[in-house]
């Protein structure tokens, strides 16, 4: 490998070369058979990945943000109410919030995981809301509206710390929804249950994108969600199919939000490799703990006794990130930056009226922090050039840096 040879950001080509054979077979069955919407694949799939998540029913849609909305409407979020979820996620978890016809509303996260802090969700209860006893649900004091459910997010590969969040929801009478559009296998050891559980069977229902650069991609856009709960499972698949239960008999509004077969297909072809992806990709994280644990300025992706990550994204936080990012570029080194902006910021959600440092530590993280290249396929002598890079890139800081003070 030439030391000038791009190393990406996410590799999709490699392991669509190696399936090729399998994923053909995918579209030629549906050519032959005429099957495109719904049939034998869509179920096929439903069936493999709901076993894969240890829950009773997988209802496949259109894509990840459909698999939010439809969770939170069959839930029962009720229009007007509030869902509470975090500021440093993808634009989606908002979304399906407001176009579900609920009102976002955030906590901030934890420094360490990133994902929502369990102590700033208590005071979000204990000290904005009051309890109605009439409705069992909580009034936030100032908006006074009710709050229905409890949207934490998954982040980069890694569960949110669901046992206090669960016992908070308990507590207070509101639906757990989890986010898990980043996080096919992750797996959270429960101390209440004394159990690992799996991504998507911890809440009440859990959404699940299939974009092509997740571990379980589609080749296109597609969505899951994941329940044990019959209802759910079944107000989903109406919602799917623009609210009919039988053909041409609608029992609510609906949406256009169905899976497509060839879709189905390809994600069942591809979730029997899913496990050694994921291992694979936390071999490269392991590697990559080794290679940077020695860079002083940066801080590495933090994994708790308590979480197997699937390492969706490896995320460090590195001081002079921007600048970084230019040496990486220069490097012919793939980066992403996840997320630039936290959504409390973001134009659409001005009106909800935050301001800057409303949530610091998301905002901090959207300031410096910077994903690295992390897939299945990534080899040790890219990591290897990824390391060097990055720490040629702080040495060279430091030698100015004492020049300057010695000058």
């Amino acid at each position: 490998m030439s030391v000038d040879s791009p190393i990406p950001f996410v590799d999709l080509i490699a392991p669509h070369q190696e399936l090729e054979d399998e994923l053909v077979a995918v579209f030629r069955s549906a050519l032959h058979t005429g099957g495109f919407i719904g049939g034998p694949m869509v179920e096929k799939f439903e069936g493999g990945f709901a076993q894969f998540c240890n829950t009773r029913f997988c209802v496949g849609v259109s894509s990840g943000t459909d698999a939010l909305r439809f969770a939170l409407m069959a839930a029962g979020v009720e229009p007007g109410s509030i869902v509470v979820t975090v500021p440093n996620t993808f634009v989606a978890t908002a979304e399906a919030i407001s176009q579900a016809g609920a009102r976002p509303d955030f906590v901030d996260v934890d420094p360490a995981t990133h994902a929502m802090d369990p102590d700033k969700l208590q005071h979000y209860f204990e000290a904005e809301c009051d309890y109605d006893p009439q409705i069992r649900k909580p009034i936030h004091k100032k908006l006074l509206r009710p709050v229905t459910a409890v949207l934490p997010v998954h982040l980069y590969g890694q569960m949110a710390e669901m046992d206090p969040i669960l016992e908070l929801a308990d507590r207070h009478n509101v639906t757990i929804i989890e986010d898990a559009c980043q996080a096919h296998g992750a797996e959270y050891f429960s101390k209440k249950q004394n159990r690992w559980l799996k991504a998507g069977s911890v809440g009440r229902a859990a959404a699940f994108s299939f974009y092509p650069g997740k571990n379980l991609g589609a080749c296109g856009e597609a969505g899951a969600v994941t329940t044990n709960d019959v209802e759910i499972a079944n107000k989903i698949r109406m919602l799917r199919d623009h609210g009919q239960a039988k053909k041409y008999y609608h029992d609510v509004e609906g949406y256009n939000g169905r899976l497509d077969a060839i879709q189905a297909g390809i994600l069942a072809a591809k979730l029997r490799y899913l496990p050694d992806w994921n291992q694979k990709r936390r071999e490269a994280a392991a590697r990559y703990e080794e290679l940077l644990s020695q860079i002083d300025e940066i801080t590495l992706p933090f994994e708790p006794a308590w979480a197997k990550s699937i390492f969706h994204l490896y995320v460090i936080a590195a001081p002079e990130r921007d600048e970084l990012l230019e040496h990486l570029r220069a490097n012919s080194i793939g980066h992403g930056i996840h997320y630039p902006m936290p959504i409390h910021l973001q134009k659409p959600y001005q009106k909800l009226g935050y301001r800057d440092n409303d949530f610091p530590v998301a905002e901090q993280a959207c300031r410096n922090l910077v994903s690295l290249p992390m897939h299945p396929h990534l080899r040790p002598e890219e990591q290897t050039r990824v390391a060097h890079v990055i720490a040629g890139f702080y040495c060279a800081r430091r030698s100015a840096d004492h020049n300057t003070v010695h000058s």
